[in-house]
């Protein structure tokens, strides 16, 4: 095997699951199954005898559970971990929970001809690993031959670009998009504003059955209300809206108001819902009412959006390198210039409150 392949641990009780994760990842050149274990028990031996650079990790199995086991490797032993989770509410609320302990993203195992199902899943598997393989993971206390290449659509597909509306507004937006890694990012951010924030649209790359979950979920935690996005809501401050899993999210004005637009044309930079299409329909309604903010994510979706943003007046974030999880959009955004500053996680709520109340008096700082 090739020193420069990416050593892949399978975790599953399944045989089945185990035979069909080993062809999917065995038959891309830049990857290879290492092991694959039944159980945390024998997956503890193997991570010691084979040095894995990512696993694979099933929720529900004998001898110990995927999330108890989780947190003791990422205690004791941390590494890129993918999670393989069912398509239920229960399946949801336990991914979340995985990613809190510092899994790096999941995958949906079907619930039906898993077989088939998974083969379907083979490009999004392999690359999740490949994200996962370039991931920052640090230890936490206790608490493509085979892929079908979608055609990379731009945010053309959706609507065009345009300068903003001549109706000016005194009403201010936050714009957030993210993908790997961006369910804790997200919370990081949202959990640290205040009640009376400007509302907030947010796209996550995340499937349809997850995004009311993630957004219950943050419901739960923050000061302000947040809500799987609908069709036609009127934006409110002290509300953020979650981009459904099954469709673009867009700004739209209605007279003195703003609106969500929910739009299922075909995805853009492979996504649906899609950072590039939320941070377009910003840039051309809103202008320098709206700021973007750019976190942790694979790929370069939201890169042009956020310039886009950037030269219709909004002021714009990205997130650092070194509290990333995985530097590909921000770097993206920030290569094209895009993003006005560059800040670690931490400090982008505070960046935003700053930078709200600072146009409140009339000035930029």
């Amino acid at each position: 095997m090739g020193n420069n392949k990416i050593k892949v641990l399978v975790v599953d009780d399944s045989a089945l699951i185990r035979n069909v994760m080993k062809e999917i990842i065995d038959r891309e050149k830049d990857m290879v199954c290492v092991g694959a274990a039944p159980d945390p028990i024998a997956a503890r031996e193997m991570i010691k005898a084979l040095n894995p650079d990512v696993l694979t990790l099933d929720v529900e199995m004998p001898k110990m559970d995927g999330l108890d086991f989780l947190e003791r490797l990422m205690r004791l032993r941390p590494m890129p971990v993918v999670m393989v989770s069912t398509l239920t509410e229960r399946g949801s609320d336990i991914t979340f929970r995985a990613l809190e302990l510092g899994a790096v993203d999941f995958v949906s195992k079907p619930k039906m001809d898993i077989a088939r199902g998974m083969e379907e899943y083979a490009a999004e598997i392999t690359d999740k690993i490949r994200a996962a393989a370039q991931s920052r993971v640090h230890a936490r206390k206790p608490a493509v031959p085979t892929m079908v290449v979608q055609e990379k659509l731009s945010a053309d597909a959706i609507l065009p670009s345009s300068v903003p509306g001549r109706f000016a507004s005194t009403e201010k937006l936050i714009i957030i998009g993210a993908s790997t890694g961006g369910t804790e990012a997200i919370k990081e951010v949202l959990t640290r504003l205040p009640a009376d924030v400007p509302g907030i649209l947010v796209t996550q790359h995340m499937p349809e059955n997850f995004t009311k979950s993630f957004a219950d979920r943050l419901n739960s935690l923050c000061k302000i209300s947040v809500k799987e996005a609908e069709h036609n809501e009127r934006i409110l401050p002290g509300h953020a809206y979650i981009a459904p899993g099954h469709s673009h999210l867009l700004l739209k004005r209605s007279g003195a108001n703003y609106m969500t637009e929910l739009n299922q044309g075909p995805p853009v930079n492979r996504h649906r819902p899609s950072v590039d299409v939320l941070f377009r329909s910003a840039a051309n309604v809103a202008g320098a009412n709206a700021m973007g903010i750019i976190l942790t994510g694979m790929g370069k979706d939201g890169a042009q959006g956020m310039l886009e943003m950037k030269h219709a007046g909004s002021f714009t974030i990205a997130q650092d390198e070194a509290s990333c999880v995985v530097f590909g959009m921000p770097r993206e955004a920030i290569a094209l210039g895009g993003a006005a500053e560059v800040l670690p996680l931490q400090n982008i709520a505070r960046r935003t409150l700053e930078y709200l109340a600072s146009i409140g008096r009339g000035n930029r700082v």
